[in-house]
């Protein structure tokens, strides 16, 4: 990174020295387990690591700070942090200063005495703090720079016994552990190394051995390394749409072995031998941002069933491995386990396993406190990574090929995150590569042999491709992925299985209602306090609207009578003759059928007054006062549900802007839904914990929080005519007075384009190198444009990371048309959800929030299906996308087998406001009588009935019979006629087969005797009618 963009990241920096100071200051008062009485912490970088690898101390630089700092000592006590460097690299380290921990920066300069004095002060920091400091035992530190320290320290002369080692003391407290930034990052690398090898190599390999080429290890190797600088193969790739390709580095270089020799430690560069075909070993690792990761895999060319006996072994290892990386599990029991397994399996093969089965890995390539060893007396804990390495070295193949095949070693190699203590097993992040022994094996001489064709003495009369294998439709393959199709309902089962086992142990016996009727309370109104409240017209006792306190007043025997409007149901009057009477209906139990037949009341035995009728020869009056209360009762109504949609409307806290520099500013912004008023841009503006959208000259200004962010997706202008940075909010604010659960800042990607005709510049450039122009510029534009949203919605996920925000791109090339409110539109998943960003009303749905996904109308014949999404919270009614068409029906059934969410089919729309009643009712009884498996039993069933309806069209005989004699009594036409088909069908089956031409020259002959015949009857009918 070139000098002018270092920025190091003061709050982070602060973050993880206050943390790491915080808990060296609770291990003092706990026993000194982890620091082990140290009162000070040196850690010295001298030269620049090489590239690709980090040591402890440029390690916790990279930890603390997002660079390396060459030529650089920091010495840590629980109340000060001194750092020793040079002027330019304290001009990148001055900020700092100001922070809890005060940070202390002395500037080397050429003066030799003036440096000397300031390695003193430092060792007399270090004696001040206490007795024991902790330091590198195995200090790899070089240059000029290091040596100067390390004489300094030794001239201090503290004693061996009070130096106290560092390099566990860093692990456990700061680079063991990963945040979620930490952690997405070793994702992407782990994703980017198994793109790498999937993708690439594989094609490579087993393309080179297809075609008998010869390459030696070092030329495929330095193949696969070069590809490191092909930004589109990897922005190309599934989940890596996000990852800036610039910012990959090695790790591990890719290494090839095979023929025999192999280094499974993989410390040792390719060799000059060509590619066997055999036993072919690759290992590779990225480097994304300083974070590390690797992948290794063994692939099988035609192996035996000892070679395919012992991988089995190996594979059942390295997944029993994987499924103890848990919180709270000790290093060593995961090594005692494996190496258990191993030796109940074959035990003639426990000197050919590894000492250890994996490590740490993060900005170091290899953290040796946390190894899986047998004596590693480590805990794991959520949030570490490991490389999990096992293998077998020197295994002899009782079945060789040739002589390279004699001997042979098998790796399995994957980068893994340790989950809570509660998960099935670790995450594995390079899970992409397959490691089943069908994904490693190829058979190339087996496809040789039946590739093979017979040799035939005479040349077919009739092209095989045009013959079909099987006689009848239903004996043919009618699904060419028959076998992916098995694999999917198979996968769904178990998916299904998972969910009703779940419900089963969330709502066990005695789970109550979740409808939310017993809730529901007896409500009180007050229309007045007092007598002096009422209004001074009721002493006329007239009937009285106060719409101020919500009430009718009646006249009731000589008495005005207040009646809360609450209380009333409607009011009608109806004109007789030259008087009209009033009917006031009240509220009671057992009106109807409606929603509010189930209000609760304090004593529904009581006795209530269901109405109340007045007659009046003011006609107007009475039409005045039913109109008064019908408004009444709209408001009061209109009211509640206002407040109602307004309940989940939480008032945020307030924006803290930057003080201290200018904000990250994206200005010529649209903002929808729209504010009111003239459509003007605004722009918006990143602050310390949140975005404002500055509108107009107005300065109409929108708040967002970073902790009411829950999703934030940039769409690109790509195929759309607007570019697109869009917030899903986690509770709805108001936006111009209404609530919007969805923000959006586009800018369109557009611009007018004017038709030059007959201008000069148009005289002088002929064809349509016009029209070239505008397409590039247009394109070279877009690209601009989305870079520059790309970068300012990174800036946003970089401002917010504390919340565990980050950027989601859809994946356009999944999406499918839908209808999920008025019009059809795309609908695109993404990494996290399933998004409609491009017409409002907008769609977000949350992957993680969906309990179940229905797809109706399935059946032949028609051109669209429908989809609905049931949630995991009952209360939240299902989401319809309608109208999709049925081309996409395979295509969406595969995305939401890949993000493991279950779903079924029907050929109906179901009645959902009803079955989710029936879930919200009672829980348990669904889940005890099958949960969602009634949604998969409605298709099974509509396809019994199918097969029942068509074997009722089956004839019987006698029918046969009878339609025979039918058939037998028609004209002698008929009967000639089949009778004449049948001699010509005999005489075609008696010749061979006749070409064309013939066929239309006897077809010609009998067209003309039959016109003769016509005529020759005609001429004789004709003279019939002269006579």
């Amino acid at each position: 990174m070139a000098e002018d963009q270092i920025v190091i990241d003061k709050q982070l920096f602060h973050e993880r020295l206050n943390n790491f100071v915080t808990k060296w200051k609770a291990d003092k008062r706990s026993g000194d387990q982890i620091f082990g009485g140290a009162g000070s912490i040196v850690a010295a970088v001298g030269k620049a690591s090489d590239p690709g690898s980090y040591l402890k101390p440029a390690a916790f630089q990279l930890w603390l700070l997002g660079y390396e700092f060459p030529a650089t000592l920091f010495v840590l006590t629980p109340d000060l942090v001194q750092i020793v460097t040079t002027k330019k690299k304290a001009s990148y380290l001055g900020p700092l200063k100001d922070g809890k921990v005060p940070v202390e920066i002395l500037v080397r300069g050429k003066d030799a005495e003036e440096n000397k004095k300031q390695f003193e002060t430092c060792v007399s920091t270090i004696k001040n703090a206490g007795k024991k400091v902790a330091i590198l035992k195995k200090d790899n530190a070089m240059g000029a720079f290091a040596d100067e320290w390390k004489a300094a320290f030794q001239a201090a002369d503290i004693k061996e016994e009070d130096q106290i080692d560092l390099a566990p003391i860093l692990s456990n407290v700061a680079l063991s552990v990963k945040d979620e930034k930490e952690l997405r990052t070793i994702r992407d690398a782990s994703r980017a190394s198994s793109a790498l090898m999937t993708k690439y190599f594989v094609d490579e390999m087993s393309g080179i051995l297809d075609d008998g080429k010869k390459i030696s290890h070092k030329t495929l190797a330095e193949k696969v390394s070069n590809k490191i600088d092909d930004v589109k193969f990897f922005k190309g790739q599934k989940g890596l749409q996000n990852l800036d390709p610039l910012q990959l580095d090695w790790c591990l270089q890719p290494v090839v072995e095979s023929g025999g020799v192999y280094d499974l430690k993989f410390t040792t560069d390719p060799d000059d031998n060509n590619l066997h075909a055999g036993i072919i070993v690759c290992a590779l690792g990225f480097r994304y941002q300083t974070y590390g990761s690797m992948i290794a895999r063994t692939y099988m060319v035609d192996p035996n069933k000892s070679q395919e006996s012992n991988y089995k072994l190996l594979l059942s290892i390295h997944d029993l491995i994987i499924k103890n990386l848990k919180d709270g599990v000790v290093a060593k029991e995961v090594y005692n386990k494996a190496l258990n397994l191993l030796k109940s399996k074959k035990p003639d093969l426990v000197d050919k396993f590894p000492k250890n089965v994996g490590y740490g890995i993060g900005t170091e390539n290899k953290d040796g406190t946390l190894l899986l060893s047998g004596k590693n007396n480590r805990t794991l804990k959520d949030g570490m990574t490991f490389v999990v390495s096992t293998g077998f070295t020197d295994l002899v193949n009782p079945q060789p090929q040739d002589k390279k095949s004699k001997a042979y070693s098998l790796s399995i190699v994957d980068t893994v995150r340790v989950l809570s203590a509660d998960s099935p097993s670790g995450a594995v992040f390079t899970k992409d590569t397959a490691s089943d022994l069908e994904s490693v094996s190829f058979f190339f001489n087996e496809e040789e042999e039946e590739a093979k064709p017979k040799k035939k003495s005479e040349r077919p009369a009739i092209a095989a491709s045009n013959i079909t294998k099987t006689r009848t439709r239903h004996e043919r393959p009618t699904n060419q992925d028959a076998e992916k199709e098995a694999q999917r309902r198979e996968h769904q089962k178990e998916l299904h299985s998972k969910k009703q086992q779940l419900g089963l142990e969330i709502y066990g016996k005695g789970a109550k209602s979740l409808n939310g009727t017993e809730e529901k309370k007896f409500k009180r109104f007050e229309s007045y306090k007092r007598d002096n409240q009422l209004p001074s017209s009721v002493s006329r006792l007239e009937i009285v609207v106060d719409k101020k306190n919500l009430t009718v007043i009646l006249p009731i025997m000589g008495r005005p009578v207040p009646f809360h409007i609450h209380t009333i149901k409607n009011a009608s009057h109806t004109p007789e003759n030259d008087f009209t009477s009033l009917r006031v209906n009240f509220l009671s139990p057992g009106q109807g059928v409606g929603r509010k037949d189930d209000q609760p009341f304090e004593d529904p035995n009581a006795h209530f007054i269901r109405s109340l009728t007045f007659r009046s020869h003011d006609v107007d009056r009475i039409e005045n006062i039913t109109r008064d209360i019908t408004e009444l009762k709209k408001d009061v109504v209109r009211r509640e549900q206002e407040k109602k949609q307004m309940e989940d409307v939480v008032e945020q806290d307030k924006l803290i802007p930057w003080k201290t520099r200018k904000p990250y500013i994206l200005d010529m912004i649209f903002m929808r839904p729209a504010l009111d008023g003239k459509r003007i841009p605004g722009a918006v503006e990143i602050h310390q914990n949140g975005l404002r959208y500055a509108h107009g000259a107005n300065m109409v200004k929108i708040d967002i929080l970073f902790s009411n962010m829950k999703h934030l997706f940039f769409q690109p202008s790509q195929h759309e005519l607007i570019v697109i940075i869009h917030v899903h909010l986690k509770n709805p604010i108001m936006v111009a007075k209404k609530k919007a659960r969805d923000i959006q800042f586009v800018r369109e990607a557009t611009e007018m384009a004017f038709d030059e005709t007959g201008t000069r510049k148009r005289r002088h450039k002929f064809g349509d190198e016009e029209e070239f122009e505008q397409e590039q510029e247009e394109r070279r534009r877009r690209a601009q444009l989305d870079k520059e949203f790309k970068s300012f919605a990174e800036k946003i996920a970089d401002a917010a990371r504390n919340e565990n925000v980050s950027v989601d791109i859809p994946y356009r090339e999944l999406g499918f048309n839908g209808v999920p409110a008025r019009s059809s539109v795309l609908i695109q998943p993404t990494t996290d959800c399933l998004v409609q960003l491009t017409e409002p009303p907008f769609t977000c749905l949350t992957l993680a929030e969906i309990e179940i996904v229905h797809l109706e109308r399935v059946q032949f014949g028609l051109r669209n299906f429908d989809m609905v999404v049931v949630f995991k919270d009952y209360q939240r009614p299902p989401v319809h996308i309608n109208t999709i068409p049925v081309e996409s029906l395979e295509p969406v059934k595969d995305w939401l087998d890949s993000v493991d969410i279950p779903f079924s089919d029907g050929p109906l729309n179901l009645n959902w406001a009803t079955i989710m009643k029936t879930v919200t009712s009672d829980p348990h009884q669904f889940y005890a009588d099958g949960g969602w498996s009634f949604l998969s039993t409605e298709s099974d069933d509509e396809d019994a009935e199918e097969e029942e309806e068509e074997s009722d069209f089956e004839v019987a005989d006698s029918e046969l019979a009878v339609s025979d004699e039918s058939s037998g009594s028609g004209s002698d036409f008929d009967e000639n006629a089949s009778d004449e088909m049948s001699d010509e069908g005999s005489e075609d089956l008696s010749e061979e087969g006749e070409d064309w031409d013939e066929l239309e020259k006897k077809a010609a002959r009998k067209d003309r005797e039959a016109a003769d015949e016509d005529e020759d009857k005609g001429g004789k009918g004709g003279k019939k009618r002269k006579r």
